[in-house]
């Protein structure tokens, strides 16, 4: 990346208060191409009181494209190196919102739940008595809701705002779920059903399915059948067995996409579809 100064910065942002339309292109495409180490640089200039509306504008466009640009390297990164750490995934999905948030404060609350959640478990307990515990957990002293009201909310798929508000989607929901039952070294895995995220208790030779979104309902094999012939589809291995975390999070951004397009937000969601390319081949 070119190095740039301070001075030089402030030139090229004085820049933008000009009529000319071929030199504000090319102001814009020299300062995205200085990438994104210059955005503490950008922050700061747009703080200044003294900037005309229209500059500040333009200064937000570009701090915006720079962070996306970033945001969707680091996704690729995580699914090529393997995509092991499903929170990371998460926050890089929440990170088109919140770019500066940040793992390490995910995990530290993760850890609080954690440690909420191992005072009442028992490694002892059957499969049944495991899940009856952390659902006493989950729901009824951590108070973890469905967020039925705002069911589109574009929040709803952001796990930072998932584990303040404790509401969430069927998927976000999922996730909080499985990552605090995991911690507790629980056999439990997403499963991408069809309109409904849930997840499965595996081991070689139980399995069974809960739904976090209904209060952390227990069903079996036999319910997925009745749920999939109730929507005309064929049975597919997929509707019953643990998906992975790219699956996960490609399911999040399609949420989000989703999520903006009701709320008229076009620009978002085609962001977001790029996004979800990085992760997804077989996207749009």
């Amino acid at each position: 990346m070119e190095k740039i100064n301070e001075k030089e910065l402030k030139a090229l942002i004085s820049l933008l208060e000009d009529d000319d339309h071929e030199i504000l292109v090319h102001v814009e495409e020299k300062l995205l191409s200085l990438g994104t180490e210059v955005i503490p640089f950008l922050e700061k200039e747009w703080m200044n009181n003294s900037l005309i509306p229209s500059v500040r504008e333009k200064i937000e466009d570009i701090i915006h494209n720079l962070q996306y640009d970033l945001l969707s390297e680091k996704l690729i990164a995580w699914k090529e190196g393997g995509a092991e750490d499903l929170l990371e995934g998460m926050m890089l999905v929440a990170n088109y919102q919140y770019p500066d948030l940040n793992l390490k404060f995910l995990t530290r609350k993760f850890e609080q739940y954690y440690h909420n959640a191992w005072r009442e478990f028992s490694e002892e307990l059957s499969p049944m008595e495991q899940i009856k515990v952390l659902n006493d957990v989950f729901f009824n002293k951590m108070k973890f809701r469905p967020n039925a009201k705002n069911f589109h909310s574009p929040a709803n798929g952001m796990i930072n705002v998932v584990l303040e508000s404790k509401r969430g989607n069927p998927l976000s929901l999922c996730v909080v779920y499985m990552l605090l039952a995991q911690r507790l070294k629980m056999p439990i895995y997403g499963v991408n059903l069809p309109n409904l995220f849930i997840v499965t208790y595996k081991t070689e030779d139980t399995q069974f399915y809960i739904n976090v979104f209904n209060n952390g309902i227990i069903f079996t094999t036999d319910d997925i059948n009745n749920y999939i012939d109730q929507l005309k589809l064929e049975k597919n291995d997929i509707y019953y067995q643990p998906c992975s975390h790219v699956d996960i999070v490609a399911r999040a951004l399609r949420n989000l996409i989703s999520s903006f397009e009701k709320l008229g937000e076009y620009k978002k969601a085609d962001d977001i579809k790029m996004l979800l390319q990085s992760v997804d081949e077989m996207s749009y």
